[in-house]
């Protein structure tokens, strides 16, 4: 198990990652309500808001996942979130996750966020791997995860069905070894 306990605020050049404040839930639900994540994340419109705001206002308190709002800084608001989640004690891998929502969508951010996240995870604790799933009808976050150093390790076909259509989910993976070489980081164990 990874010890996630403590939340970081991580800041980069456009992006600012820190924990969740309840001042976050209106442009989180404002993303969560976009028709574009609901598409993207295979997640229904209908939810109990009340559950929403208790789900986020204990985001803090986990000491097993990572949850961090993404904030862009020209606008000082959450536009969206990353996450690291799902321990897998076989591979000594998490999963990471993120959503954009409409105000914070083709700026890049995105691409901030999910290297930033990667490079405090690779940096912050001895995980071997970060996994990750993008369903296959979403190219620029596949492009996003490449970019970053994700590769393709298995297909999920027909993961989601999505307006009668069948969608694949792609799995992708990113090594510590992989992050190492690519960033120029030493390959320590923690």
């Amino acid at each position: 198990m990874v010890d996630l306990s403590i939340k970081p605020t991580i800041i980069g050049e456009t992006v600012i990652l820190r924990p969740f404040s309840l001042d976050d839930f209106p442009s989180i639900e404002e993303c969560l309500k976009d028709p574009e994540v609901l598409k993207l994340t295979g997640s229904s419109a209908d939810y109990d808001r009340e559950a929403v705001i208790e789900w986020y206002s204990t985001r803090n308190e986990q000491k097993d996942r990572l949850d961090l709002a993404i904030v862009d800084k020209s606008l000082n608001i959450a536009v969206g979130e990353a996450v690291i989640n799902l321990y897998n004690d076989k591979d000594h891998s998490m999963n990471f996750r993120i959503l954009i929502g409409p105000r914070g969508r083709n700026r890049g951010l995105g691409s901030e966020a999910t290297q930033l996240l990667i490079d405090y995870v690779f940096q912050n604790t001895n995980l071997n791997q970060v996994t990750l799933s993008v369903f296959d009808f979403n190219p620029r976050a596949k492009k996003v995860y490449e970019k970053a150093g994700f590769v393709l390790e298995s297909i999920d076909r027909n993961d989601l069905e999505f307006e009668g259509e069948w969608i694949d989910s792609l799995n992708m993976v990113l090594s510590r070894e992989r992050w190492s070489e690519r960033s120029g980081q030493s390959d320590r164990s923690l």
